[in-house]
């Protein structure tokens, strides 16, 4: 038996948009915005005079290497040298780049003008496109535009953020801190197990301090050692902020820990691995970073302290053999490098420190801790550390 056909009828829904209600917008710095634009036009203008003159059209930037690198004994920072190269469109090793430049660089313009703000990998994406007339792409991978942008910070003397730029977030913070985030107030002590998520763009334009009674700022390497100290609530107990950079922190993270250390005048202990990368970052985040000596001066934390895990602790804990992770050769050409950096070459404790480690031959990490007790980081560690002032500087 057939089936009955019905007609049903077919409706189309509407969407309803409420005009009345108000979109929330990004806070923009109207001022800054106009300034990056007349960098980024005068940058092009030169180009466009160059070759109307029938000139070859170039700029310079300054040289982003270990070698136009200088540590300002002063101001304890690493700091950009004076190098400049030249880029030019008819020089073969140079034009790709050249043309890169120019490419991002209108980007970022109609980025700003738009009052928008794009991720790294969505700059990469803006700017990709195969070249008329040939089978090639404007960039190969991220990488390569994201190295671009960086040489256009220098060029323009101006920031990732007032290119309306950001990185991926990554970094968590939780403790006794009220902060304003693009209007938004968040009470980061309410912030359940996950913690607040440190934004890429932290200036004061977007994020602000609204109240914080907090007595000091604990940076720890890993969100797996963050997670037990805001599990035991030690931020609580001990009235601090806690922060964590999953690994290298990214340069969000970096300002943010500036900005409290200077703004609110927090002292900034770092909780990270014995290991040369453990080394590298509290470098990182106490003097600056070798690749973006140039931003120094807004990220860099010179009176940060190292408050372990150290290669004494091995003993001095009675850790079991378990925790020991054999250092390899990468591991030692990476600790000799640190070691001859100026800014720890003439510091006695952190050549022992680096010594120390090469001669047990094994690196730690602070996680190892978790051997005497779950909560032994929490409860014994820290506290310990901070009593007695053992920090590395």
């Amino acid at each position: 038996m057939a089936k009955k056909k019905t007609n049903k009828k077919k409706t189309n829904k509407k969407i309803v948009v409420n005009k009345s209600k108000k979109t929330k917008t990004r806070i923009v710095d109207k001022k800054r915005d106009a300034e990056t634009i007349k960098k980024i036009e005068k940058l092009a203008s030169n180009v466009v005079k160059s070759s109307l003159a029938q000139k070859e059209p170039n700029f310079s930037i300054p040289t982003r290497s270990i070698s136009n690198m200088k540590y300002n004994k002063k101001k304890r920072i690493l700091e950009m040298g004076d190098a400049r190269q030249t880029r030019s469109l008819f020089n073969l090793g140079q034009s790709r780049k050249f043309m890169q430049s120019l490419l991002l660089s209108k980007g970022c313009k109609e980025l700003i003008g738009a009052e928008k703000t794009l991720s790294l990998r969505g700059m990469y994406y803006m700017g990709l496109h195969t070249i008329p007339g040939t089978k090639e792409k404007t960039f190969n991978d991220q990488g390569e535009s994201d190295s671009i942008l960086e040489d256009l910070e220098v060029a323009l003397d101006g920031l990732r953020e007032e290119l309306h730029v950001f990185a991926k977030k990554r970094g968590t913070m939780v403790g006794n801190i009220t902060v304003v985030d693009n209007g938004d107030e968040i009470n980061c002590r309410k912030m359940g197990t996950g913690g607040y998520a440190i934004p890429s763009i932290c200036e004061p334009n977007i994020m602000q301090f609204k109240e914080c009674s907090a007595d000091f700022i604990l940076h720890v390497e890993k969100d797996t050692v963050w997670s037990r100290f805001n599990e035991d609530r030690f931020w609580e107990t001990h009235n601090c902020i806690l922060t964590e950079g999953s690994g290298q922190p990214p340069r969000g993270v970096r300002r943010m820990l500036h900005r409290m250390h200077k703004e609110l005048k927090l002292p900034v202990y770092c909780l990270l691995d014995c290991d040369p990368w453990g080394h590298y970052i509290y470098s990182v985040i106490k003097q600056g970073s070798i690749n973006l000596a140039f931003e120094s001066e807004r990220m860099a934390i010179p009176d940060a302290k190292f408050m372990g895990i150290r290669s004494k602790d091995y003993e001095r804990l009675d850790l079991s053999d378990d925790v020991k992770i054999e250092l390899n050769d990468r591991d030692i050409n990476r600790a000799k490098q640190i070691a001859a950096y100026p800014w720890f070459e003439g510091k006695r404790e952190w050549q022992r420190e680096i010594k120390t480690m090469l001669n047990n031959g094994f690196k730690m990490e602070v996680e190892s801790l978790i051997t005497k007790d779950i909560s032994y980081v929490t409860e014994e560690y820290v506290p310990t550390r901070l009593a007695e002032g053992d920090f590395l500087d």
